[in-house]
């Protein structure tokens, strides 16, 4: 594994879910075409961040999971 998981399972559920909400979200509203594309691949991202359990951001940070068995997997 190139990466460390440095999210816990709750907030990748959260992210999988918000990114869902955005990409939907993004695509259905009535905003010009440049936000609306902005929004669906925000909410790619995050989904994204979410089914991998990395978050580069908060790698940045120095973010690291308390418990060993969140890292298994």
């Amino acid at each position: 594994m190139i990466y460390r998981k440095n999210l816990y399972t709750w907030e990748q559920g959260l992210r999988i879910t918000i990114g869902i909400a955005l990409v939907v979200g993004g695509l259905f509203s009535n905003l010009a075409p440049i936000p609306k594309s902005a929004i669906a691949i925000g909410g790619c991202f995050t989904g994204i961040t979410g089914l991998f359990g990395f978050c580069p951001a908060c790698a940045l940070v120095g973010k690291k999971l308390k418990d060993d068995e969140n890292l298994k997997g």
